[in-house]
């Protein structure tokens, strides 16, 4: 296949995948439909397979067509948004900013800042998925993730949006007067514990700490298995079980009273909620935008 030809036709495969009309296609592109059916042809020649069933009234994928696309589609779409990006470079923010965001990052960092980012910047559009399973953002198309930072892959790019925090083990004022207070860890193999199945991984959570300067890993006791950090700490707060959560998580909890931290002296360390990005992304205006919002409302 000459390089020429590589990408003959894949636009307009794309395109009609997409609308499932040839007419629309060739609105979309801006060209005849009669171009749209020469280029499809063309391609399907080359390839040597049919990609779409034709009838005088509908225009489906065949197998190897749903096999093709969902293979070339995330890179057309990457591709896209990379030239997106570059044309953007030399703009003031515009555009759609697309962030993904760990749910414990809506109270704390997008209600207060949301507001002042759209006041300050009315041309930039902002798409917000709620999600703990961040995957590739890159092939999923976000300019950014907030996430705590752990959890945050090394190459990354990361701006700190929250103070620092703390992982231990909290339980009720209840719970401690019924059961007493673990003072190291081992200790928790006398309690009660809610075990925490991770969604992204879909295995249990072993609580951290750091003893004698060793990580030490313990797989929490208990009958209760959840998947969600909001009603783990709800379970703890009724005085059922000791979990494991931050200073940061269990901030709304401790100010009322309702849970009190134990073993602290055995953190494993400090954390915090992170703004995410590649380096590819970081010049780009309106994520400039929102990170330049962040530090003036939150004095980072």
């Amino acid at each position: 296949m000459g390089r020429e030809k590589t990408f003959d036709g894949v636009s307009e495969f794309l395109a009609v995948a997409k609308r499932q009309s040839v007419r629309k296609a060739a609105l979309e592109l801006e060209v005849t439909p009669g171009a749209i059916s020469q280029a499809l042809q063309k391609l399907e020649r080359r390839l040597g397979v049919p990609l779409f069933y034709r009838t005088t009234r509908r225009i489906a994928l065949t197998e190897a067509g749903e096999a093709l696309l969902a293979k070339i589609a995330p890179a057309a779409q990457l591709i896209e948004t990379s030239l997106g990006d570059t044309l953007q470079s030399s703009n003031e923010p515009s555009g759609t900013l697309k962030l993904i965001v760990e749910r414990l990052a809506l109270p704390h960092v997008i209600e207060p800042i949301l507001p002042a980012f759209r006041k300050a910047w009315p041309n930039v559009k902002v798409d917000i998925t709620v999600s703990n399973l961040h995957g590739d953002i890159v092939a999923s198309g976000y300019d950014a993730g907030i996430l705590i930072g752990s959890y945050i892959a090394k190459e990354m790019i990361a701006v700190r949006l929250s103070p620092a925090f703390k992982w231990a083990v909290f339980g009720s004022p209840d719970y401690f007067r019924d059961n007493g207070r673990p003072v190291v860890p081992s200790d928790l193999i006398k309690h009660q514990c809610v075990r925490f199945r991770r969604p992204e991984k879909g295995d249990i959570y072993r609580w951290e700490f750091i003893e004698n300067g060793q990580n030490v890993g313990i797989e929490p006791n208990g009958p209760i298995t959840v998947n969600d950090g909001e009603l783990m700490r709800k379970i703890a707060s009724q005085g059922l079980s000791l979990i494991y959560s931050s200073t940061f998580h269990a901030s709304r909890e401790l100010a009322n009273g309702q849970l009190e931290p134990v073993l602290l002296d055995y953190s494993p360390g400090s954390d915090g909620l992170f703004l995410y990005f590649t380096k590819t992304k970081q010049h780009q205006p309106k994520l400039r935008a929102f990170i330049d919002t962040c530090s003036q409302l939150r004095g980072l």
